[in-house]
């Protein structure tokens, strides 16, 4: 007995489809509104009943009291999580440098525009995470540009002995000590 299968064409099967995030429309029939007419007006004030709603919503949400060291091993784990899931690229801009905490905005300094950009592209995911772990929904990221930054990296001997020195001036004296060559 042969088995009989049935073709449907692409356009007879059933898709489902993704809802979009409900926004609210402001300017509903699309057409420019002068800032001074009635319809300016009530979206201004439908603006701000939404902003006042999501003020009040904001005061409920936790805003615990969290420290630097609680903030970077956070921040680490995250990055650590990132670099499990595959998302490397932003794992690495977020351990070129500490974040430094001020109050509840955690400044991150980056070398150029374009890491700035891509990290910005991961960032809510980062923030939400943050604000979850520690407690604290007033915590905002603020990225800072400092193009001066360079990696210095040391190639030869004598280069490499300069940075250890640097890290750990004792190393001149074990040098002299026991008379050894750079």
């Amino acid at each position: 007995m042969p088995i009989q299968i049935e073709v449907v064409p692409i356009e007879k099967v059933a898709v489902p489809e993704i809802p979009k995030p409900v926004t609210p429309d402001l300017n509903p029939t699309g057409t420019k509104v002068s800032a001074l007419s009635l319809a300016s007006i009530k979206a201004k004030k439908e603006l701000e009943a939404q902003n006042h709603y999501q003020q009040k919503h904001r005061e409920e949400l936790p805003s615990e009291a969290f420290n630097e060291t609680d903030m970077l091993l956070q921040w680490n784990k995250f990055a650590q999580k990132m670099t499990d899931s595959g998302k490397r690229l932003l794992a690495t801009y977020m351990q070129m440098n500490d974040p430094m905490l001020n109050g509840t905005i955690i400044t991150l300094e980056l070398p150029n525009q374009s890491t700035r950009e891509e990290f910005l592209t991961g960032c809510n995911e980062l923030l939400g995470y943050l604000r979850g772990k520690l407690h604290n929904h007033d915590i905002t990221i603020e990225v800072v540009v400092n193009e001066t930054i360079e990696n210095k990296y040391a190639f030869t001997p004598q280069e490499k002995f300069e940075r250890l020195k640097q890290i750990n001036p004792n190393l001149e004296l074990l040098r002299k000590t026991f008379d050894l060559d750079v």
